[in-house]
């Protein structure tokens, strides 16, 4: 998820560039994968360029159900942005859960981010939504620090995937917050030492 948040990072921030380019569809096909397990963002088929003087008033697109955002009053780039950065949330929270936003289990007001944000309160249900696999087994060790790990990443997931644009958080403190919660995991786990 690092890499993928770095590389939108990248896309959206530009780094001295003046334009930023906005993927649109961010989701796990377009998500792959090298020989050395590093992620990389694919498929810029529906992608935009938003450069310093343009100005757009609407954008047609073919993003993929159930990664896609709704927009309100933002300023068009950020607006954009942020639509990628949703789109981001979701594939986190699929990711961790093997659950994806269109699964069967999601019927009338339920959907990924509210199974999610249920299974966050009370602390122990995290582990209900979150992929087994992930968890180990109560023999291990560190099964506390992997359910605090988790629980952090979801909760990054829900404030990614926030109803409203300008409530959702930039892909700089995505990387940032994915970086810090990497961090305290290994620590957690005795694999870095201060």
């Amino acid at each position: 998820m690092i890499d993928v948040a770095s590389a939108l990072e990248y896309l959206h921030h530009g780094h001295g560039y003046s334009e930023q380019v906005v993927h649109y569809d961010v989701k796990p096909n377009n998500i792959l994968l090298d020989d050395d397990m590093v992620a990389h963002v694919a498929d810029f088929g529906i992608a935009r360029l938003l450069g310093g003087g343009d100005s757009m008033t609407q954008i047609m697109t073919l993003a993929t159900i159930g990664y896609m955002a709704s927009g309100d009053s933002l300023e068009w780039k950020e607006l954009f942005q942020q639509a990628d950065v949703y789109s981001f949330g979701i594939v986190m929270m699929e990711t961790f859960t093997k659950r994806k936003p269109t699964d069967e289990m999601f019927v009338g007001e339920m959907n990924l981010k509210k199974w999610i944000a249920n299974s966050l309160f009370p602390y122990a249900a995290i582990v209900e939504a979150v992929d087994g696999n992930l968890l180990g087994t109560e023999e291990d060790h560190d099964i506390v620090s992997r359910r605090d790990c988790l629980s952090s990443i979801m909760r990054l997931g829900l404030a990614c995937s926030a109803e409203l644009p300008k409530e959702r958080i930039n892909m700089q403190d995505v990387v940032a917050t994915l970086n810090k919660i990497k961090i305290k995991f290994l620590k957690d786990c005795g694999g870095v030492h201060e």
